[in-house]
């Protein structure tokens, strides 16, 4: 035994593994940056219905080339309140019938007579990486780097190929793997694999590989594939544990669904054994003299028939999971937290990008209210809405820091131009909604000093005040309409309704001063009203600032 030839095959396993990792990365990280769009309208498209569900995810999964990824994003969304548990889990049963087809493009490269597919594949890495370096395009070099990604996860199965034949030639290697045939050790060993890497399809390509190699066998194959299944559980239940009670059921759910269907295959399996059937047999024959194609579609026809068998009891198994996790209120659940960004999303850029829009959407709701709410205040002195005030006025200086914080993070990611771009403006938009809500604690200061003086506006005065309140609310409809559709026509709008908003302020203090003058209102008063319109005039300010980012997209 060639010591040497040895260590030279397993540095050569362990930098196929590696190049097939970085691969699996590259495409998935450019796909998602290249398509962050249609993928946000892809899973806009989820509905009650659970076969658009299972359509969405395996359409997102194969688009993106991760089921993991797809996972994480569908715990992110059940987090923030936009999917239902029963949506959330027909989209998970969907991501496993997508991820299917990163088995079937390595058996695909597997064919080959004078030229091998997995050659001509394993070039466009090379074509990708000149792509990636010479374009000048955003999306030019994305789509190089979905090339060059594509190419490298066949130049590592050539490298991982090349390691197991020389280790295929060793009966002592031989000898040793065939004592693992015990199906439950090897489902066991292919979940921890897939842990540790945390990617079932570097699992199962690696799998088939060995296949073909004659390294193991094809209903040994068939076993680590399963355990695959189980493996690729880990990152979603680490994204769970770390959510929302839905979120942990979401995660659960994945779990269920994932070990049920290896359950199933399990005791076919065994049964099957007693009459001298077995899984390798039977696909053998149905894919004769193509071992890569052979397990490729038992993973394909496993994961189609977990779904066909679980979707008609997805009520059930949310029902199920419910009763597991049970909703249960605790300090940390009802701590402050972004309600839409969250740590895991940064993993899937895009829809990170798309949660940290509706906090911003969200932010500038609760800086409204707590105007209004003051408006209200001063002109009425009664303080009824203070404590929402207050905790408005909590979470609006939360969400500026914390906010700030995650978008920092996700500017380290890969993302697309557009999604850069729009990053860019968020510092500012979040400072622009946090002045808000501190015009609107000035505002209840001067409802405070009127209230100590036992003193209050005139009927005339708090007319006004309702007037501009109203004429306020009308902008921020028009610049929140902006802000979410890129819509310039709103914008349009909204930059009108600022110069009224503008001249309406001025037109009170000249009112206001005229009322003192009559004696109408007192000077401790008239300090009031025109601090109120000056602080008025500046929100509207701050919310066409977040209406004008729209101009740099």
């Amino acid at each position: 035994m060639d010591t040497v030839q040895i260590i030279t095959s397993l540095l050569g396993l362990v930098a196929g593994v590696g190049v097939f990792l970085i691969a699996c990365n590259m495409m998935s990280s450019n796909l998602e940056a290249l398509g962050s769009g249609r993928l946000k309208r892809l899973f806009a498209k989820t509905s009650e219905n659970k076969l658009v569900g299972v359509g969405v995810g395996a359409a997102a999964t194969a688009a993106i080339q991760s089921s993991s990824a797809t996972s994480v994003m569908v715990i992110g969304f059940v987090n923030a309140g936009i999917m239902t548990l029963t949506q959330a889990a027909t989209v998970i049963f969907g991501a496993n019938i997508g991820t299917t087809i990163t088995g079937q493009l390595v058996a695909l490269g597997m064919f080959g007579n004078s030229v091998s597919t997995s050659v001509i594949f394993a070039a466009l890495a090379g074509v990708g990486a000149f792509v990636c370096t010479f374009a000048k395009k955003d999306a030019t070099q994305k789509a190089g780097g979905i090339m060059a990604g594509f190419g490298m996860l066949f130049v590592g199965l050539d490298m991982m190929s090349g390691a197991m034949s020389y280790f295929s030639a060793l009966d002592s290697v031989k000898n040793f793997l065939a004592l693992f045939r015990n199906p439950f050790l090897l489902v066991l060993t292919g979940a921890l694999i897939t842990a540790v890497v945390q990617s079932s399809s570097v699992m199962t390509s690696m799998t088939i590989t060995m296949v073909v190699t004659g390294l193991i066998s094809l209903n040994q194959g068939v076993y680590l594939t399963m355990g695959a299944n189980v493996g690729t559980c880990v990152t979603a239940l680490i994204a769970g544990l770390t959510s929302t009670v839905n979120a942990k059921r979401t995660a659960l759910i994945h779990i269920i669904f994932n070990v049920s269907g290896v359950a199933v295959f399990l005791i076919a399996g065994l049964v099957m054994e007693l009459f001298g059937v077995n899984y390798g047999r039977l696909f053998a024959a149905m894919f004769p003299h193509a071992p890569q194609l052979q397990l490729a579609m038992f993973h394909t026809l496993f994961n189609v028939a977990t779904v066909a068998m679980v979707l008609p009891l997805t009520k059930l198994l949310v029902k199920v999971v419910i009763k597991i996790i049970p909703e249960k209120k605790t300090k940390s659940e009802n701590a402050l937290s972004l309600r839409f960004a969250e740590e895991h999303m940064l993993k899937t850029p895009p829809v990170a990008v798309q949660q940290t829009k509706r906090e911003i959407l969200d932010m500038a709701s609760t800086a409204i209210r707590n105007f209004e709410i003051s408006c209200d205040i001063i002109c009425s002195l009664n303080y009824g809405n203070i404590e929402e005030f207050r905790a408005n006025e909590n979470r609006l200086n939360f969400v500026n820091h914390e906010l700030a914080k995650f978008v920092a993070k996700l500017l380290k990611a890969d993302l697309g131009e557009k999604d850069r771009i729009y990053l860019s403006t968020v510092f500012r938009s979040v400072t622009d909604l946090e002045r808000v809500g501190d015009y609107a604690e000035n505002i209840i200061e001067y409802a405070d000093k009127l209230k100590e003086a036992d003193l209050s506006f005139s009927p005339e005065a708090v007319g006004e005040i309702s007037e501009l309140k109203m004429l306020v609310r009308d902008l921020f409809d028009n610049a929140v309409t902006a802000y979410a559709d890129l819509d310039r026509k709103a914008l349009r709008e909204a930059l009108a309704i600022e110069e009224r908003v503008d001249e309406i302020t001025e037109g009170m203090t000249e009112k206001h001063v005229a009322r003192m003058r009559d004696g109408v209102c007192s000077p401790e008063v008239g300090t009031q009203y025109l601090s109120l319109t000056a602080n008025a005039e500046r929100v509207a300010d701050h919310l066409i600032n977040v209406a004008k980012t729209i101009k740099a997209l």
